[in-house]
């Protein structure tokens, strides 16, 4: 925060004067208002105008067209404006400029002059007022639809980017985000390039906060509640929002710690690792604020206050949480299967967890409050879609009986068996959302670098399962269609416009960031059905998920273990799982198999418990390294055995039975097949950790495959009761080390 100085006087109608500050907006179309009906209204000048009040006078320096640089196309030094914005000597300067250099006339050109130039202009309005203080910005986003975006625009933006925080970081400026708060809203942006009025009401505010130090006051994360779990083994650090330059003093299990808040309003105390347990106590206040000038305020003192920009002590802040848990936490997520409700399952009567019982398990729901029925939505749905309040707003409760009725089945059997074993708290949250598909997972930054094309247009592509466009486009019906010709047809600007949890990024602006990096130990993860159509599609983007929560998560080693697709008569699903399975890759990211409790009718299977337990075991084994946990058996490869095939399997512990079939006596679902490739019914029986399959139709094996049905009753288990996988692999020819070890 900095102490504002006055350069210039206001007469009041009662003839009294009032200083004022003047505020310069100086940039190019963004800040002009280019493609406003009504920027004499709506451009982000006029609203700052608005907010900041009778103390200031905003001008608008913005020219469409302007670049930085001085060897640009449309150098700003050399237009009226940046003449006119001289004269006016502005005691207060937020630049905005950068959009167009991304131009491949200008970057590639001239790039290694944009310091320079920017460092001339911000000199510039220094020699007009030598008391001005002066902002520039991160430019605000250009979005995939933009015609240049592949062809450089995206990795030039980028680059500068990177340069205008080099220049705030060393040349005495201050620097406002204009990015971050609109990049998770490219509806907002009619040609990819230009906020419409609400993105630029929404530059007026992030400047409006810069400007004054006015970002809400105290605001912990609104992940903190009553009941909360926070995860025990690291440091526990604590963070949120409170005006520029307030102290924050937090204190947790009796110990304080305090923290300035930064110039952009946040802050963050850490404190030293504690054992599992709880309830603690946390209390979060502020010890000294001063009102932002644009603070809205009562009574003669208080507008004379605002008037000479004098700060004054106010009332204490204080948010106090009574009740928090250390612990071992989770996320739950993915789509349906995930989302259903325990109330629907078979096994529907709540089980008691761990130690403490009420106290052990805690869940945070964040269901959706507008499912994704065969139904149309009506405009303030869909409005409400577009502002990201799609989910309920997290609360964390305790896993009572009438609690646990309506979260999810899987999500609360994985944490009830979590807390049993692990006896300590846990908790769980939950943002699965129906017919989700993984691409709306994934973070818009990552899909931009690493599959921008899925971006595009993906209502109407070939992206998108057949289905799932389908639906998204009947719910947003109302919201994109028009009448042309005498029929409704759908309006692809529009549609553009319009967002649906099934499109690209969705999910995980509207559900991951609402979650502010909270520290979690891993995920629970149960999606694909909506991109089945598609497996070596999904297996990119499965790959990209992982490694955009790794780093949402700022944690590389994030346990991330999943179930693989149950059985349906879908015939797209037995390959689809084979590759599911081959995902697995290491002990941080392990496969649950759920193929046993399929309908062969019904997608939504009601038999939810096991599955939730096996989450829970894989884990127990992988993450918290409780060898006796269990694991579905993995194939190992198969090898040419007296006449037949030996398949070998890993997941066959000692003290256990072993392979056996999980009913009846005869081990089914085995296929063999020969060069030809044609696959035939194969007898098999258990010889230690190998399964031995007899083929008399091919004589020369070369491939083996198992459970490969749509809906399968392949019975094959191991000691722990938990059924092998679907998978499909080559025969080979010579003895296989595996075989023995």
């Amino acid at each position: 925060m900095f102490f504002l100085t006055f350069a210039a006087l206001s007469v009041s109608a009662k003839g009294k004067v009032s200083p004022v500050l003047r505020v310069a907006c100086v940039g190019n179309s963004v800040t002009y208002g280019y493609g406003l009906s009504d920027r004499e209204h709506t451009a982000y000048p006029v609203v700052l105008q608005q907010l900041l009040g009778k103390g200031f006078d905003v001008r608008n320096f913005g020219h469409s067209g302007a670049t930085l640089l001085r060897h640009g196309h449309r150098p700003y030094t050399q237009l009226p404006e940046f003449r006119q914005a001289m004269d006016f000597k502005a005691d207060l300067v937020v630049i905005h400029l950068g959009l167009n250099d991304t131009d491949p006339r200008n970057w590639p050109n001239y790039g290694d002059e944009f310091i320079g130039d920017y460092r001339a202009l911000i000199d510039s309005f220094r020699v007009a007022n030598p008391k001005a203080k002066i902002w520039i910005c991160l430019m605000t986003p250009i979005f995939h639809r933009h015609s240049r975006f592949q062809s450089g625009t995206r990795d030039w933006h980028e680059a500068i980017q990177k340069t205008i925080r080099q220049i705030a970081a060393t040349a005495d400026v201050g620097l406002i985000d204009l990015h971050t708060p609109l990049y998770n809203h490219p509806e907002l942006f009619p040609d990819a390039l230009h906020p419409n009025a609400e993105g630029a009401a929404i530059l007026a505010r992030t400047v409006c906060s810069a400007i004054t130090g006015n970002y809400g006051g105290l605001q912990p994360s609104p992940m903190y509640g009553n009941g909360m779990v926070l995860q025990r083994g690291d440091s526990i650090v604590l963070h949120g929002m409170a005006n520029a330059n307030d102290e924050v003093r937090v204190t947790f299990n009796n110990v304080l710690r305090s923290a300035m808040t930064s110039v952009d309003g946040q802050w963050r105390v850490a404190f030293p690792s504690i054992e599992a347990g709880g309830p603690y106590r946390l209390t979060f206040e502020t010890t000294r604020r001063g009102r932002p000038l644009c603070l809205p305020e009562s009574g003669k003192k208080a507008k004379r206050n605002q008037q000479s920009g004098r700060h004054r002590s106010l009332p204490l802040q204080q948010v106090v949480i009574d009740s928090v848990y250390v612990g071992e936490v989770w996320l739950c997520s993915g789509q349906s299967n995930m989302e259903f409700p325990l109330s629907a399952t078979i096994d529907s009567t709540p089980l008691p967890a761990g130690e403490g019982r009420g106290r052990a398990l805690h869940l945070c729901d964040m269901s959706t409050l507008y499912p994704t029925d065969n139904v149309e939505w009506p405009l303030e749905v869909c409005d409400s879609v577009n502002h990201m309040r799609l989910l309920k707003k997290p609360r964390w409760q305790p896993a009572t009986a009438e609690n646990v009725k309506h979260f999810s089945a899987i999500a609360y059997h994985m944490g009830r068996m979590l807390a049993d074993s692990l006896q300590v708290p846990i908790g769980i949250i939950c943002n699965a959302v129906g017919g989700t598909t993984t691409e709306s997972w994934i973070d818009r930054n990552t899909l931009e670098q690493k599959l921008p094309n899925i971006l595009t247009d993906w209502y109407f592509g070939d992206y998108g399962q057949p289905w799932a466009r389908g639906r998204a486009l009947k719910n947003i019906a109302q919201a994109v269609n028009i009448e042309k010709d005498g029929q409704s047809q759908p309006d692809l600007n529009r549609t553009r416009r319009q967002r649906h949890p099934y499109e690209p990024c969705y999910m995980f602006e509207a559900g991951i960031l609402p979650l502010d990096h909270y520290h979690i130990k891993g995920v629970a993860w149960y999606q694909g059905e909506s991109n089945a159509h598609n497996i070596e599609l999904h297996e990119r983007l499965f790959r990209l998920l992982r490694d955009s929560w790794r780093q949402y998560f700022r944690n590389r080693y994030l346990s991330f273990h999943y179930v693989q697709l149950s059985g349906l008569n879908r015939p797209s699903w037995p390959a689809f799982r084979d590759s599911q399975r081959r995902l697995a890759n290491s002990n941080l990211s392990q496969m649950v198999v759920s193929h046993d409790c399929g309908d062969s009718l019904d997608v939504h299977y009601r038999l939810k418990q096991p599955v939730g337990e096996r989450l829970a075991r894989t884990a127990l084994l992988n993450t918290y390294g409780h060898k006796q946990a269990g694991e579905s058996p993995r194939v190992l490869g198969a090898d040419l055995y007296e006449g037949g095939v030996r398949v070998a399997f890993h997941g066959i512990h000692d003290g256990n039975k072993g392979l056996h079939a999980a009913t009846g006596n005869l081990i089914i679902g085995f296929e063999v097949a020969g060069p030809d490739g044609i696959f035939h019914k194969a007898e098999a029986r258990v010889e230690g950790i190998s399964v031995l399959l007899t083929c008399p139709e091919v004589t020369e094996p070369a491939e083996v495959r198992y459970a490969w049905q749509p809906f399968t009753r392949a019975n094959l288990v191991n000691g722990f009761g938990l059924p092998a996988s679907t998978f499909k692999i080559k025969v080979s020819k010579r003895p296989e080390p595996w075989i023995y070890d």
